[in-house]
């Protein structure tokens, strides 16, 4: 069974990533893969996503 959490886990971080680096808010990312703003964040943290400053692309 932690297998297969881990393997979700990744595959929403994945998503969550691909999502945030074409643009996305952290907010709209979070609603579309069905998880908390802070747990979003978290796992854009855990994939190596480089956080945008407030107000979006400089």
């Amino acid at each position: 069974m932690t297998g297969r959490r881990i393997t979700d886990r990744i595959r929403v971080r994945e998503q969550a990533a691909r999502l945030y680096l074409e643009g996305c808010t952290i907010t709209s990312t979070a609603r579309q893969i069905g998880y908390s703003y802070g747990t979003t964040r978290t796992l854009l943290l855990e994939a190596g996503v480089r956080i945008r400053n407030r107000g979006g692309r400089p």
